[in-house]
């Protein structure tokens, strides 16, 4: 009797401990799909601040409407970073580029000075830049605006393409990963359902029986999602060390919500399922737990 005893224990534990390794690896799936989408959305909101617009200033501009264009730039809400150019900087910076010297060849500086304008992420779409473009024209000193609308409207609608690729993507792993951790949970319960049949010819209320059976389940989530972020966390730090942009894309912050969202994913679906299972094998009969 000790050594079915011995058997039973030594079963259960190898059963549970397979549990929380399935349910690890499909958090590191979810985890990994996480970080790839924290990614994608670091990098679209790079690529949209990197977005701005051109605004030459005229040659009789005097030095108060500069200033007046740099107060306005500073204090604008759709400014992420402004920098001005004089027409000297302008000169200087064309002679490194193409190693002609203008002053030589005609006599006179034709270049203009400019400001160089990136938008927030937010703005960076036609519409917005061409409200702000209506109300620059209207602003004494300016001469020319460059908007760059065809580059924005390429740029958005291939960020929408991938986003709606990363979302099909997410939503079709989630519902994938919660049938996963559902169905081990299940079979985890199913080890148990003659121990819940004797417990129901006892007299235990289907509350008692299910009590001890999720509980167990929600610290399995635990650990299965401590050691799927322990992975996450070691493919992370081999990315950054690979590969130095990650740091750039992905901060601390992102993983500790990342980890913190697959904690709370493991205690949920693992709870859930365990008490679902409970209450499918609590309602059976003794002839039903063969089938």
């Amino acid at each position: 009797m000790a050594n079915n005893k011995h058997k039973s224990t030594v079963s259960t534990i190898h059963s549970n401990a397979t549990s929380v390794m399935s349910v690890a690896m499909v958090l590191f799936l979810l985890g990994m799909v996480s970080v790839l989408g924290v990614a994608a959305h670091s990098l679209t909101t790079q690529l949209k601040e990197n977005i701005g617009f051109d605004v030459v200033v005229g040659e009789q501009a005097g030095e108060n409407q500069v200033v007046a264009l740099k107060q306005l730039f500073t204090a604008a809400p759709y400014v992420k970073s402004v920098k001005y150019v004089s027409r000297d900087e302008a000169l200087k910076q064309w002679e490194r580029e193409t190693g002609e010297d203008l002053m030589e060849l005609i006599g006179v500086n034709p270049l203009c000075a400019e400001f160089e304008v990136r938008v927030r992420d937010a703005w960076a779409c036609a519409d917005s830049l061409s409200m702000i473009e209506y109300q620059l024209k209207k602003m004494p000193g300016v001469e020319h605006i460059d908007m760059h609308k065809d580059v924005v409207n390429k740029i958005n609608t291939g960020i929408s393409r991938v986003a709606v690729v990363l979302l099909v993507v997410a939503a079709l792993l989630l519902l994938i990963s919660i049938a996963l951790i559902s169905n081990t949970v299940r079979l985890t319960v199913y080890s148990r359902r003659f121990l819940i049949h004797t417990m129901k010819l006892v007299g235990a209320k289907p509350s008692f029986i299910r009590r001890p059976i999720v509980l167990s389940n929600m610290v399995g989530g635990v650990i299965a999602a401590v050691i799927a972020s322990t992975l996450l966390g070691a493919a992370l730090y081999y990315l950054m060390e690979f590969e130095a942009g990650w740091a750039e894309l992905i901060t601390i912050t992102d993983v500790v919500v990342i980890f913190a969202a697959l904690l709370l994913t493991g205690i949920v679906i693992c709870s859930i399922a365990a008490a679902i299972a409970a209450n499918r094998f609590i309602g059976l009969n003794y002839d039903e737990l063969f089938t």
